[in-house]
């Protein structure tokens, strides 16, 4: 074959590509093409954290690419559209893509595989987003698992297909144009946080390697540790395919320490086939409990804000607007408090999450969101987590809330989590609010309306 075509979207890597390495095997020359979507720019998934990570992630594939001799194309417009063309406009015979499991993922390559047969192609869809094929675990009586545990053992059983050779050297059609990547305001209005991480690959295989090194061993005793930050923040280069998941686990089996870290890229694999079988994970209930969500607009705004009274909520909240990323109890905290404690509906959260989060994907953004709100995967949904001994759990000394909430930065130990404790003139000096509601009564009137 003269030419393939490699439709790049969330797979923004050389090392274990499935679909650039197979694009190498059928053809002599290869096209590495990315195509800003109009839809997805219009989108929500286009908020400036995920677009400034996504250029930087450009940025450091194009790098690759031309050290082996090639270069990233770069388009705008529909991605199925721009893929025929420069097929066509390259004499290729086949266009190959990675396959997703979101809705509009599912529908793109729908699309993708009915113009590549319109105009003769070949299109393939290789694995690389997950380490097991989302529809590769079957139960019995099922397309797919609802619970977690017999989907992870049924997932360590498995077979898993070897890592795709990273390829040397490539060969781009002469003639082709690369186009140049945008700047960030070209693309999307406002700033990105400003403790954002460097988006690419090589930037994402330092920081996993580091911290297979430093932090891999002590993993299960201290990943819950809020002031610690022991866990490995890679989920930012997972999302948009600077890593691969299965070279990652490759990275980490064997080590001590290993099978807790891996059983979290477990569970990215398990909300990824939950998707797959129900693309409405985004905007439906997967399993609907009759609530009555509130609207609340003014308690919706104090918990985007970080000004609810509660310091572990408020810290978390905080966290996410300042990195674009959140440590994983203080999301389960966090949306604990908006779904259970202020009964407001799960996809509030979550929409507000993929405003700011550099790893929020359809996936296991909403799936972890209906996972706390009790209306997905939890075989517990009516567990409440209750603010205060979360925080005597997991942030004792009171080091997470300080280190994001300035205004109790000289409150000393566990009075930062209950700061309305202290004397009211200190209270006052503070410029703190006061707890929104109280959580006891709120937790036992979210029982009574479950049952």
């Amino acid at each position: 074959m003269k030419a393939a075509v490699v439709l790049l979207n969330r797979d923004l890597r050389v090392h274990d590509q499935p679909a650039l390495a197979e694009a190498q095997r059928l053809a002599e020359e290869v096209v590495p093409l990315f195509v800003f979507d109009d839809a997805i720019l219009r989108s929500r998934f286009s908020s400036p954290n995920k677009v400034r990570f996504l250029l930087q992630s450009l940025s450091c594939l194009r790098q690759a690419l031309r050290h082996r001799g090639a270069d990233l194309v770069l388009r705008r417009g529909d991605p199925v559209a721009e893929a025929v063309g420069v097929a066509v406009q390259v004499g290729a015979g086949a266009v190959l893509a990675s396959a997703d499991v979101g809705s509009y993922a599912q529908g793109r390559q729908a699309r993708l595989r009915q113009a590549a047969k319109e105009h003769r192609l070949h299109c393939a869809l290789l694995p690389g987003m997950t380490i097991v094929a989302p529809d590769a675990l079957e139960p019995a009586g099922s397309d797919h698992y609802r619970v977690f545990t017999p989907y992870w053992r049924a997932w360590c059983r498995s077979a898993r297909r070897p890592l795709a050779p990273t390829p040397r050297s490539l060969r781009l059609p002469g003639g082709l144009a690369a186009g140049r990547l945008p700047e960030l305001s070209h693309l999307v209005r406002g700033s990105p946080s400003p403790g954002l991480p460097e988006g690419g690959e090589e930037a994402g295989r330092k920081a996993m390697a580091s911290w297979v090194r430093r932090h891999l061993e002590g993993y299960d005793a201290r990943h819950d540790d809020l002031a610690a930050d022991a866990t490995s923040r890679i989920s930012p280069y997972l999302h948009f395919g600077c890593l691969s998941p299965l070279e990652v686990a490759a990275w980490a089996s064997g080590r001590p320490g290993a099978e807790p870290f891996i059983r979290q890229l477990c569970w990215r694999d398990f909300h990824h086939q939950v998707a797959a079988a129900f693309p409405a994970l985004a905007t439906r209930d997967y399993r609907s409990r009759g609530d009555l969500w509130r609207c609340d607009p003014e308690a919706v705004e104090a918990w985007k804000q970080g000004r609810t009274g509660f310091p572990i909520v408020d810290a978390g909240m905080r966290q996410l607007r300042a990195e674009g990323w959140m440590h994983n109890r203080a999301r389960l905290i966090v949306a604990s408090f908006l779904t259970k404690d202020l009964r407001v509906d799960w996809r509030v959260g979550a929409a507000h999450f993929l405003d700011w989060l550099v790893d929020g994907d359809i996936a296991s953004n909403s799936g972890n969101w209906q996972w706390v709100a009790g209306t997905g995967n939890d075989t517990r949904p009516n567990r409440v987590l209750n603010p205060l001994r979360q925080a005597a759990r997991f942030d004792p000394d009171g080091a997470y809330v300080r280190r994001y909430l300035p205004e109790l930065a000289d409150v000393e130990g566990r009075a930062a989590h209950e700061p309305w404790k202290l004397p009211p003139s200190r209270l006052r000096a503070l410029n703190y609010p006061p707890p929104i509601l109280d959580h006891d009564r709120a937790a036992a009137a979210f029982r009574r309306e479950r049952g």
